[in-house]
């Protein structure tokens, strides 16, 4: 990831650190995670307490309001930091804190203009790509179980839309069509695939913004990119201890959240397969996710909520599809691509697990009446 970065940059990763290393030493700046749209880095500090903290370059083509995002990332952790003190859990649970600079901001800009922030590294942690085993699978649903309960009661008013129309699934498919009608799109099995995929669920598009325009789902805050690798497992207990990525927190349906926790978090697969007949939704995995879940949600879920759970599930999978297609379909604009392909390949993986999810519905349905 450095080597991206032209020699000035690389040279100046640990000045900028230094920004926010208070008075202790940075003692090295690496590459760090596999994320789609950030540039992050583990930073190493010469301190008692902390070794590590994290140094991320926003990328401002995707959040073009970076200072609302710290606005909103320092709202919400207070008022979680908070809640924690006021009545602690009976295990252990951390929420990543803004790191300031020495001028007391929460971001630093480059002489390139670049926008640079700092958040506490959740030690003694580790993350995954795909899911292990059921107790894996509960803990993830309660990390986002807990990561919601903690701030149902935050008006969603009190943080900024930074990422408007992001998971409104209709205009997606608005930016899909205006996408198809500007561009030729080469022929081919996997392209006539995917376009006949989206053609056949035009409608269902609009399921969730529909409920919400009527009343039927409430606004709430939303974690917004809630995938299995953004959930931090104690490396000795096991246990679930945090979610990070914090950017895409906004007011929205939790419905969205739900949808996209099961759509990564059941996917043996994963979503770089390129073996598209071996793509699953795995309905063990699901129950085991929906039970962590539902054990912490309940406190505040209502009851069309639940009535939406599995429409959630099909529709997140189909937007991310729909999403990678209209991304390569404009030529690769919006996720880092490794080959011209990879957009097409991702959005078959996303369609295949759609279908799966689909011929599955009955079975779905009943593990969340189930485990209700």
């Amino acid at each position: 990831m450095i080597e991206e970065f032209n020699t000035q940059v690389a040279h100046n990763l640990i000045a900028i650190a230094d920004q926010f290393a208070q008075q202790r030493k940075v003692t090295g700046v690496k590459a760090f995670g596999s994320g789609n749209i950030n540039d992050t880095f583990l930073t190493t500090i010469d301190d008692s307490k902390e070794q590590h903290f994290v140094l991320q370059r926003i990328n401002t083509q995707v959040f073009r309001q970076p200072k609302l995002i710290m606005q909103n990332m320092r709202t919400f952790t207070d008022h979680v930091r908070k809640r924690l003190q006021h009545s602690p859990l009976n295990r252990r649970w951390e929420v990543p804190r803004v790191l300031l600079t020495k001028d007391a901001e929460d971001h630093f800009q480059d002489a390139d203009g670049c926008f640079w922030r700092a958040i506490s590294f959740i030690e003694g942690s580790q993350s995954f790509d795909t899911m292990g085993d059921g107790s894996q699978a509960q803990e993830i649903g309660y990390a986002l179980g807990m990561f919601h309960n903690l701030i149902s009661d935050l008006p969603p008013e009190k943080l900024a839309d930074t990422l408007q129309g992001f998971h409104i699934t209709p205009l997606y498919l608005q930016h899909y069509e205006e996408v198809l009608a500007k561009t030729r799109a080469r022929q081919s099995a996997e392209v006539d695939y995917c376009l006949q995929f989206v053609s056949d669920r035009q409608g269902f598009a609009h399921i969730l913004e529909n409920a919400k325009a009527e009343g039927k789902l409430p606004l709430r805050l939303m974690h917004g990119d809630p995938k299995i690798n953004n959930v931090m497992f104690d490396i000795a207990t096991q246990q679930a201890v945090s979610v990070i990525d914090l950017d895409t927190v906004k007011p929205g349906l939790v419905h969205y959240d739900i949808g996209d926790c099961l759509r990564s978090g059941c996917n043996p697969a994963g979503e770089e397969t390129e073996n598209w007949e071996s793509v699953y939704f795995d309905t063990d995995l699901c129950q085991g996710i929906l039970q962590g879940y539902l054990s912490v949600a309940k406190a505040f879920l209502t009851e069309n909520d639940y009535t939406y759970i599995y429409d959630a599930i099909r529709l997140i999978a189909f937007e991310l599809g729909l999403r990678f297609f209209a991304d390569y379909l404009a030529g690769n604009t919006y996720f880092k691509v490794k080959h011209p392909e990879h957009n097409l390949a991702r959005a078959i993986v996303q369609f295949k697990l759609t279908e799966s999810i689909e011929s599955q519905e009955m079975q779905i349905r009943n593990i969340i009446k189930d485990v209700k």
